[in-house]
């Protein structure tokens, strides 16, 4: 496994358990933890797709990483 396989791994498995603990009602979709969860996995999914290059899911990780920033900065204003 090469470096671009290990970061994007690391990245979709962060997503992944915001998901799970999502599903499992451990975490609101509104909460900061998956929030959070969301923009850190999304980001280094992003920069690995970068790496690679596959752009499709640049743009698809990126767009992910951006809502998902916009939502967190969002809730940090509101607090």
């Amino acid at each position: 496994m090469n470096f671009s396989e290990i970061l994007g791994s690391v990245g979709v498995s962060i997503l992944l358990i915001a998901f799970l603990l999502n599903m499992l009602k451990i975490t609101k979709s509104t909460d900061f933890v998956y929030l959070l969860l969301n923009f850190i996995g999304a980001a280094i999914a992003c920069y690995a797709s970068f790496i690679i290059p596959y752009f499709p899911f640049v743009i698809l990780e990126g767009s992910w990483a951006l809502v998902s920033l916009l939502a967190l900065l969002k809730l940090i204003i509101k607090y």
